[in-house]
């Protein structure tokens, strides 16, 4: 049977080099996001993860290069026209106190809302099906700061599927979740990819989660990409050492066969091996 062509990718990134202030972070990074996958960023701190995908999702300005979203640099395109085509989940993001669940889930909606024209049937529609999706419809009426940080982060990805992009940036979405939500959240996630056809980039720091759901995993030093490709070619030990500076066995686990590593006695270098539970102090 014929083989059904991939589909080109919508978002990519030509020859960036972006900073802040007079600190260089990228250095002619190019990089097209796989369209219906799961692409995770990995990196040790200030490798430039979280530049990269915050010059992607058009919060950071590039010195060099550009951004192309549908063919267009989205640095030089209308910001409500890419919100209605790319969702953003930036690191720690804050609700206002006292808004509730449905609330936040509605500010989704704001880049297809005109002063003179809105839908509310469609709005609606949205935030039900987005709360659904994301298993929070049970506490819609709740205040979001009340809830725990796993049911907080489904409310804020919820909030970002009643957009309805195709494309999903998120980062570190994971931080300060205790590993059973860790794993949910990216189940979700991987859910949306698959089943949904969603085009998700999402930095992480757990080396062992990224390895089992990533369908892309693309590594980063030195404001560069080192090695990009599905676990398989990407995650190994050698790379592992290059990039990380760690010392580890890479193995497949025997009831799941995904890819675990095993550091040696020493540890990891800007990366956890298993739930991260501290934030870096300085966030690349």
């Amino acid at each position: 049977m014929p083989t059904t062509p991939a589909k080109p990718p919508r978002l990519t990134g030509e020859a960036l080099r972006a900073g802040y202030e007079s600190r260089c972070v990228l250095d002619g990074v190019d990089l097209a996001v796989a369209e219906g996958k799961l692409t995770v960023l990995l990196g040790p701190n200030g490798s430039g993860k979280s530049t990269l995908l915050k010059t992607l999702a058009r919060t950071l300005t590039p010195s060099a290069g550009r951004v192309c979203l549908d063919g267009r640099d989205i640095h030089r395109s209308n910001t409500r026209e890419v919100a209605q085509r790319l969702g953003i989940l930036p690191q720690g993001p804050s609700a206002p106190e006292g808004l509730t669940v449905r609330q936040l889930v509605g500010m989704g909606r704001f880049p297809h809302q005109r002063l003179w024209r809105q839908d509310a049937e469609r709005d609606a529609r949205a935030i039900r099906a987005a709360m659904a999706y994301a298993d929070v419809t049970d506490f819609a009426d709740r205040s979001v700061d009340a809830l725990s940080g796993g049911q907080r982060q489904r409310c804020w990805i919820a909030m970002v599927l009643a957009q309805e992009t195709d494309l999903i940036l998120l980062d570190e979405p994971t931080t300060f979740l205790d590993l059973k939500v860790q794993v949910d959240l990216l189940e979700l996630l991987v859910k949306l990819a698959h089943e949904c056809g969603r085009t998700l980039l999402v930095v992480l720091h757990d080396l062992n989660l990224a390895a089992a759901y990533a369908d892309v995993l693309v590594m980063m030093h030195e404001g560069r990409i080192a090695h990009r490709g599905p676990p398989e070619t990407v995650f190994t030990a050698a790379n592992l050492k290059r990039v990380f500076d760690l010392d580890a066995e890479v193995m497949r686990a025997p009831s799941t066969g995904r890819l675990v590593c095993v550091p040696a006695m020493g540890g990891v270098s800007g990366a956890t091996v298993g739930p991260a539970r501290t934030r870096p102090a300085v966030s690349a």
